[in-house]
């Protein structure tokens, strides 16, 4: 297999890894192969980098298997094997507690659970650093979520770390648009590989990917929203919400400061 990487690309990994510091000398570099574009991608990517970046990193790369029978792992193992990176699969049983969900989706436990196999293994193996496949869509995406679903105002972060695991996430393709890693799919011969996942349509991340896609059909709101997950975008929001008693009180000072004033003016009067 050829290795190239368009230049504009390029640039924009390069541009994360020394905006957010994501890989430094000597960093051993878990990717996260999940069999998706975006993780093949990133592989690939890191694969090129390593012979050219200033900085020496060891890169290995990992897929938890969640237990589904119909998984084929043949092109992760000749992806790997191309571009000479150790690989390994992790087996698990989480397919077994997925398929016994009864109600609605255990997206947040499969994800818990893939993550715990993932720790357990970098632990083992005395790996600081794994690098998730997540692109600047992904971020926007998440973003949108939080602030629809939670009520709250968070990002995907660029790096961010796990301090009751001793580890680091990091995301070399936060700058990179989906459609770029959809158009050059042919320079890693990408094959898909089928999701066994039932749920995997049924995600409210698969329902803002289609919001976003018409909310963007003006380019820069994109890039807006994008903006405004930046520390020091311009910020106006209410104040803090009150807690429940102190609200309760101050509306009673309010009716009874109305109720006194009345018995106040009435023995005036009387008076």
């Amino acid at each position: 297999m050829k290795l190239s990487i368009p230049g504009n690309i390029s640039n924009k990994i390069v541009k994360a890894i020394a905006e957010f510091e994501l890989i430094e000398d000597g960093d051993h570099i878990l990717v996260g192969l999940s069999g998706g574009k975006d993780s093949s991608f990133l592989l690939y990517a890191l694969a090129i980098l390593r012979k050219y970046l200033s900085i020496d990193f060891q890169l290995s790369a990992i897929t938890i298997d969640p237990g589904f029978d119909v998984n084929n792992f043949d092109y992760l193992r000749w992806l790997c094997a191309e571009l000479e990176v150790p690989y390994h699969i992790e087996k698990t049983e989480i397919a077994t507690y997925i398929l016994s969900v009864e109600e609605g989706t255990p997206c947040a436990k499969c994800a818990h659970f893939r993550r715990g196999a993932l720790v357990e293994y970098m632990r083992a193996n005395n790996i600081k650093k794994v690098a998730f496949g997540h692109h600047y869509d992904d971020a926007v995406e998440t973003f949108l979520m939080s602030i629809l679903y939670s009520g709250q105002i968070l990002s995907l972060q660029p790096k961010r770390y796990l301090s009751e695991n001793n580890i680091y996430i990091i995301r070399p393709l936060i700058y990179i648009r989906e459609n770029y890693i959809i158009e050059n799919r042919s320079l890693f011969n990408y094959q898909p590989i089928e999701n066994p996942c039932p749920f995997e349509k049924k995600t409210k991340r698969a329902e803002i990917k289609e919001q976003l896609r018409a909310y963007t059909r003006n380019k820069q709101v994109f890039y807006n929203l994008a903006a405004a997950m930046r520390e020091g975008a311009p910020v106006e929001l209410w104040p803090a919400k009150l807690e429940e008693e102190m609200a309760a009180r101050k509306m009673k000072e309010l009716w009874l400061g109305k109720e006194a004033a009345e018995i106040k003016k009435e023995f005036t009067e009387i008076k």
